[in-house]
């Protein structure tokens, strides 16, 4: 995929390898629902890395639950939630980093979860797309989107 070529080393966000609960299952169009990252299964309390070097982005509540972002090189987002920070916005952080730890009694899923997500902000206007963030390690769902002739 060319936006990761020359992208650092990524690493995985829980300190053990997890089972995934629930797929990207990106909307057909921007503005529908969708499952816009996976599911991954993890404790209450379990500590949350950036899965890549950074400046966090938002680490606060929202809408009822803990988010942090972590803004890469290239136009990539990280997002981690439900998380309490131990991160704050600004702040370098590099791939491992702890930036927060898993919340207890999320709705989010079934079962305590970190839902982990992947955008590529492909310009000024605040076009962004999201990506499966399984992509980062060579796995994950490609999804190619028509190209229309220019002119």
């Amino acid at each position: 995929m060319r936006l990761l070529r020359g992208a650092p080393r990524w690493v995985w966000p829980l300190s053990r390898p997890a089972r995934r609960l629930r797929r990207f299952d990106p909307p057909a169009q921007r503005w529908l629902a969708g499952h816009r990252g996976v599911d991954l299964a993890a404790d209450p309390g379990e500590e949350v890395r950036a899965a890549g070097p950074g400046t966090a982005g938002v680490a606060e509540r929202i809408a009822g639950r803990g988010v942090v972002t972590v803004v890469h090189a290239g136009g990539l987002r990280t997002t981690y939630l439900p998380v309490r920070a131990l991160v704050r916005p600004g702040e370098v952080v590099v791939a491992g980093q702890v930036i927060g730890v898993v919340e207890d009694g999320a709705a989010h899923c079934a079962v305590s979860c970190l839902h982990w997500g992947l955008l590529h902000d492909r310009g000024s206007f605040g076009d962004r797309v999201y990506l499966d963030p399984l992509l980062l390690f060579g796995q994950g769902q490609v999804r190619l989107l028509p190209r229309w002739p220019v002119g």
